[in-house]
């Protein structure tokens, strides 16, 4: 039997009574998709997966994206955030990877930068440093309910620019090459998500770059407000890594952010799955 203990009173579960490496019956996956909608973060302790179960597992939830170019794994369904080069010895801080890293550490949505952005994301924590290297999460439905319901209904119908490059040049203005801001040009996205059945989310995170209709400074102050009142304690949780833990988020529904650690001299190798979105943010919304 699966049981579902919920971590905080706005958002996560620990999900135990499963075994991911043996397989999940339908009826199981039907569960848990239920379970994604409401807790929005998911915990699977212990589970001792390796890339195929973990991409077979993702799938079950639905078709899975392709690592992006210049990123490791690339043309993949895996995504290797690591600091572990391919000798196995811990790279230096200047290294690209190591850099993509740190830009983890800023609150985002993963592929909010893509015309069709990811729906769920899966890390599985393969080698974690003693100190550090945690994953915080905050809820985006937590913080649309909060506002008031005039607010709620000014926001609702308004788009956010959303810019791979501009976010990737806050970390470092060498970090994206002319190739990648080809690739990912700036793209349009719904200010507020619907699509939840558990109720409307706020869509922001780093890559929100502006709001259309806005000038500079006013689009700044807005995204600003909304991210702290987001990223308030009330509407976190933070996971403390374990070996083998497996957690699953709801990328429409909560921004993540990686937490610091020592990355000269403490080893960090994750692995990621992303279940690609059924269709554009700005669907309802246009």
């Amino acid at each position: 039997m699966i049981e579902t203990t919920p971590l905080t009173p706005v958002l996560g579960a620990r999900i135990t009574g499963i075994d991911i490496a043996r397989g999940v019956d339908a009826a199981r996956m039907a569960a848990l998709r239920d379970a994604l909608d409401r807790f929005s973060v998911l915990v699977f302790p212990d589970q001792r997966i390796d890339d195929a179960a973990q991409i077979a597992f993702s799938e079950g939830f639905g078709p899975l994206e392709r690592t992006r170019p210049g990123a490791p794994g690339a043309g993949s369904p895996v995504i290797i955030l690591s600091n572990i080069g391919p000798d196995g010895a811990i790279t230096a801080p200047t290294d690209k990877q190591v850099l993509n890293n740190k830009a983890n550490r800023f609150w985002h949505h993963d592929s909010s930068f893509k015309p069709l952005p990811a729906r769920a994301s899966l890390l599985s924590a393969r080698e974690i440093p003693s100190a550090g290297g945690d994953t915080e999460f905050a809820s985006m439905r937590a913080a649309f309910a909060a506002l008031d319901p005039a607010e709620q209904d000014a926001l609702r119908g308004r788009v956010a620019i959303h810019d791979f490059g501009w976010s990737r040049t806050r970390v470092d203005a060498a970090l994206v090459t002319e190739a990648e801001h080809s690739q990912h040009p700036p793209v349009r996205q719904a200010l507020v998500l619907e699509e939840n059945p558990h109720g409307p989310a706020l869509y922001l995170g780093a890559h929100a770059r502006s709001i259309e209709g806005m000038g500079e400074a006013q689009s700044r102050a807005l995204i600003d407000r909304l991210m702290a009142l987001a990223t308030q304690p009330a509407f976190t949780y933070a996971h403390r890594w374990r070996p083998h833990d497996l957690v699953m988020w709801d990328n429409r529904a909560v921004l993540h952010r990686a937490t610091p650690f020592a990355t000269t001299t403490e080893r960090r190798h994750m692995v990621r799955t992303c279940v690609a979105g059924t269709a554009p943010t700005l669907a309802a919304a246009a």
